[in-house]
């Protein structure tokens, strides 16, 4: 069972996993602890897609663009479409004539795969888990503590917030 739930703190809506068999539901974007039997449940469904489109149609109507909404593709049909879309990386490189299990081979190289030793992105991802209290000065320092600048901690952390791997709010940060 998923269900379609608000929070009543900052209007954030999200899915709940089987609402029944927990007690508690936190928030993804304040990260108020809410009763799971108190919350408003918007859309229930046995299955994740439709709850999930439940939720999208849901968050369309919130912002004023249901018509735009009722025009898209159902989700599941968007997925499949960019999967079809275009040619893959091995194809594109190999079509330019380049050696695209070489371009594989630096890549694991740069990342510090099976050298043991990490890349700076891995160190400031590893830090936002790691701290208690998650801030811009709390991750840079912990990343500091573990060879990467300062600087440059705060640099990636923007980077993977951009990228959408790392979220922030109220100046707190998480790994998504």
């Amino acid at each position: 069972m998923y269900a379609v739930v608000g929070c009543n703190e900052c209007a954030n809506m999200w899915l709940v996993t089987d609402p029944k068999a927990s007690e508690t539901a936190k928030c993804s974007r304040c990260g108020k602890t809410h009763q799971t039997a108190k919350l408003k449940h918007f859309f229930e469904s046995e299955d994740r897609a439709a709850a999930r489109e439940a939720r999208s149609a849901l968050l369309a109507k919130k912002r004023g663009d249901s018509a735009a909404f009722a025009e898209i593709d159902h989700v599941s049909e968007l997925e499949a479409a960019v999967e079809d879309a275009g040619i893959d990386d091995r194809e594109y490189l190999e079509s330019a004539g380049i050696d695209a299990d070489a371009v594989d081979e630096a890549a694991s190289r740069a990342e510090g795969e099976g050298g043991g030793s990490r890349s700076r992105t891995e160190v400031v991802r590893d830090a936002v888990e790691a701290v208690d209290d998650p801030t811009e000065a709390a991750v840079a320092e912990r990343a500091a503590t573990d060879g990467v600048p300062a600087e440059a901690a705060r640099e990636i952390l923007t980077r993977l917030a951009r990228r959408g791997e790392v979220t922030e709010s109220n100046g707190r940060y998480r790994v998504l």
